[in-house]
């Protein structure tokens, strides 16, 4: 029998792509010149069933317009906010991602964020390895435990940071609703900002909250006041972030992610203001394989013309 044809739309690990390939006729979108996306387009747009893409890639609508028998876009990773789910329903296209697997890696990491940017270790990393040290110490960093930590979006990932940061401050929090949850509820993100030393941000990517954390917010926050993104780069507006910390009108920022990534502003690579991941929240072998297996029991169930397990819609 001949396999399904679905277009591959990164690079994934190579348990996934092996799967896929076991499974469909996969051709691999990101490697194509624009010209040569044209011209297999027009051979063979109408036998595509698939697309599989990361939650940081998505999914345009003019490339889901041109392919008339698709019926699914899985994604491997939490975030679907480059997915125009609206029209994937209108279009009769089903999307899946891959929610809970990655929920306490992602937690995991925002509080090694935490500790790294206020204990400075990236810092003293680097002081020990260029042989620094015997020329005198490091500047003093600053305390972890006693400070006062605020959450934007108290959903899986902002409840799992909220659980593991308690212990070493109390924790507040800003959502579209109040939740039963032991911990201050500001129904404004900028009072919020003004009530802690720590604001991590964990909402969700969308139109709504497209650079909600801008100037006013970083001036809420102050000159001892630390932002740690671990959600969206498109959250933070990464001009007024930069001028912020330039202008020592916040303390510092930790990064997993960025507006434009890969592509990181020279001011945050070279601020040593700023701790910089490159979006490796999930980057774990055991979450990463799991995402893996939730995407192949989406396709899976696709092919078989079941429901989809994680369907978002």
């Amino acid at each position: 029998m001949n396999k399904p044809l679905a277009l591959q739309l990164c690079p994934f690990s190579d348990f996934l792509e092996n799967e896929l390939s076991n499974r469909f006729e996969i051709v691999h979108w990101f490697s194509l010149s624009p010209a040569q996306q044209q011209a297999w387009l027009s051979e063979r747009a109408q036998s595509v069933r698939a697309v599989v893409t990361g939650g940081h890639i998505g999914f345009t609508n003019e490339l889901m317009d041109q392919l008339p028998s698709l019926g699914v876009i899985a994604i491997n990773g939490v975030g679907f906010d480059k997915v125009d789910l609206p029209h994937a329903r209108e279009r009769g296209v089903g999307v899946t991602n891959t929610p809970d697997v990655l929920t306490e890696d992602v937690a995991d990491l925002a509080i090694g964020l935490i500790i790294s940017l206020l204990r400075r270790l990236p810092a003293a990393d680097a002081h020990v390895r260029a042989g620094q040290w015997p020329s005198g110490d490091m500047p003093l960093a600053r305390k972890v435990s006693g400070r006062r930590f605020g959450i934007v979006g108290l959903g899986r990932i902002g409840s799992a940071i909220a659980s593991r940061v308690a212990p070493f401050g109390p924790v507040a929090y800003t959502d579209l609703t109040e939740k039963p949850v032991p911990y201050s509820f500001h129904g404004d993100i900028l009072a919020l900002a003004e009530a802690v030393d720590v604001l991590i941000v964990a909402s969700s990517a969308n139109a709504a909250t497209r650079h909600l954390i801008a100037a006013p917010v970083l001036d809420a926050l102050g000159p001892n006041g630390y932002l740690v993104n671990v959600a969206r780069g498109s959250l933070v507006d990464e001009q007024a972030l930069i001028d912020a910390l330039a202008q020592g009108r916040i303390a510092g920022a930790a990064l997993d992610v960025f507006e434009a990534e890969p592509n990181v502003p020279e001011a945050l690579r070279t601020s040593d203001k700023v701790v910089v991941s490159p979006h490796i929240a999930s980057a774990t072998q055991e979450t990463r394989r799991r995402m893996a297996e939730l995407v192949l029991e989406n396709l899976d169930a696709f092919v078989a013309g079941k429901s989809l397990p994680t369907a978002l819609f």
